[in-house]
């Protein structure tokens, strides 16, 4: 693969309401965009890290560091014939996924480019369109959420999370349940509980809710298979899974009956497809969680959700879920049937509004490679 520069771009993003999980408030983004020329085709990626460490230790201002400093020297006078190159020449640097991600998702746009291909097409992918569920922050009260998934349902999507923390869980999902008995109901605590809400996870478990994600320690997997162990309700695990050999423990302990493949938080695509097909081989079906990211990182998670055992709707809901203008074109949007359909132009197959995007640009910074 021949690439002449690398630019890390940063652009601030309002979005369109709050979003309130166990962890705090989002509003506003500043997002870490990286782009991968050859001097005829441009790679788009997204750096899925914060700029406060509170989902993950990572940060805007860490990624923009190791990106720098670290894995751009590795990449200078590599050789690489594919993306999947990318995974062993950045392996000495230790975790900074969200940083590897960024880069590596970059490098397997402008490869799909310069083959001609879709990216779900170099990636493997067999479907045209994939399922979307959405999730929903923690609302003043549980009125308000019936009425906020009263319109989600309606609108067509084919899951619906709720985020819940301590004093805003069983009860909140019972009447959720009783008021939506057919749908498709999950529960995500992001790290909020502890063992010692067994007993609360036991009344969660007569809800037939199509998972839990998350409940325990964000580094754990010893007590969510404890855990897993006590109740028929599969856990999903998000936050513990940072690789393949995370997962690869986790399915050995019994820890969970799903994954959340977040691209940015395993390190990027390859290691992304790496899990989900251990995840097949051992069938555990997997979902593409999202960090609200723009069209850019929104594309990439659709790409890989194509493939097949992305078997749960994943939080890839259209842009005009979460920003008043994306910084694609075409938006991504979602039909009447509840799913978004796989791009198959090149790449990842949708145009970036360099207008708009210059527009809200923050910082800016070519490397030529």
């Amino acid at each position: 693969m021949k690439i002449t520069d690398l630019t890390l771009r940063t652009v601030d993003m309002t979005m369109k309401f709050p979003f309130e999980t166990s962890v705090g408030i989002t509003d506003t983004r500043e997002i870490l965009l990286i782009e991968v020329t050859d001097g005829e085709y441009v790679g788009y990626g997204e750096c899925v890290a914060d700029i406060d460490p509170y989902y993950s230790e990572e940060t805007v201002e860490t990624a923009i560091h190791i990106i720098k400093d670290f894995i751009i020297p590795r990449l200078k006078g590599a050789s690489i014939q594919h993306p999947s190159d990318i995974s062993s020449l950045l392996a000495p640097i230790r975790r900074h996924q969200m940083a590897k991600g960024g880069v590596d998702c970059a490098l397997w746009d402008l490869y799909a480019k310069q083959q001609a291909k879709s990216l779900s097409e170099v990636l493997g992918g067999t479907k045209t369109e994939v399922p979307v569920g959405i999730s929903i922050g923690i609302q003043k009260d549980v009125e308000t959420l019936i009425e906020k998934i009263n319109v989600y349902v309606n609108e067509g999507y084919q899951k619906i999370k709720i985020k819940i923390k301590p004093g805003f869980d069983y009860e909140i999902l019972k009447q959720v349940r009783e008021a939506f008995p057919a749908v498709s109901i999950m529960a995500d605590a992001n790290s909020a509980f502890t063992l010692q809400d067994l007993e609360l996870f036991k009344k969660m478990d007569t809800l037939n809710l199509l998972m839990i994600e998350q409940p325990l320690a964000h580094d754990d997997i010893v007590d969510h298979s404890k855990l897993q162990a006590a109740i028929q309700t599969p856990v999903c695990l998000d936050e513990s899974i940072h690789s393949f050999e995370d997962a690869r423990k986790a399915i050995e302990l019994g820890s969970c009956k799903t994954i959340n493949i977040k691209i940015g938080r395993v390190g990027g695509l390859f290691e992304a497809k790496q899990i989900h097909d251990l995840c097949a081989e051992n069938n555990i079906p997997v979902w593409c969680g999202g960090m609200f990211e723009t069209g850019i990182g929104r594309a990439h998670n659709v790409a890989i959700s194509s493939l097949h055992n992305f078997s749960i709707p994943g939080d890839t809901a259209p842009s005009a879920r979460y920003w008043d203008k994306d910084i694609i074109e075409p938006e991504i949007t979602m039909s009447e049937a509840g799913t978004v359909a796989v791009p198959t132009e090149q790449g990842i197959g949708v145009t970036v509004d360099q207008t708009h995007v210059d527009s809200i640009t923050k910082r800016l910074e070519t490397f030529s490679m």
